[in-house]
């Protein structure tokens, strides 16, 4: 089963997007850090990466570029709060599906998951 996993390093946003998923019927694992979502062993059975772009540690950025050298090639739905030219302009380096602002809807959010996945209902449960 394919997952979608989210990379925040606020927990309630961890676990209120992990809410919002399992209403919509896909599985996801959460990680507090970028640390600890690079520190998987096995990436075979992520569908898409939600990603918050500032977090304390790696950010958002740092994790993508460590994906690209790795050639690991995974959708990915940017996050957050601060939105400037700079962040959107080293972001779009790494071609995200979407870039979401903080607040954001559930509607949104689960708008570009469907994009990320390609409209595969085979995701999920």
């Amino acid at each position: 089963m394919f997952i979608v996993c989210i990379v925040d390093d606020d927990a309630s946003v961890r676990k209120s997007l992990a809410n919002l998923l399992r209403s919509a019927g896909y599985r996801s694992r959460v990680f507090a850090s970028g640390e600890e979502f690079l520190a998987l062993e096995n990436f075979d059975d992520i569908a898409c990466l939600l990603l918050d772009l500032k977090m304390t540690g790696l950010s958002g950025i740092d994790v993508m570029h460590a994906l690209t050298a790795q050639d690991r090639k995974l959708p990915v739905i940017c996050m957050s709060a601060h939105w400037d030219e700079a962040t959107m302009a080293e972001s779009s380096r790494y071609a995200p599906i979407k870039c979401l602002r903080k607040p954001f809807s559930g509607e949104d959010l689960l708008s570009a998951v469907e994009s990320a996945l390609g409209g595969a209902e085979f995701l999920r449960e």
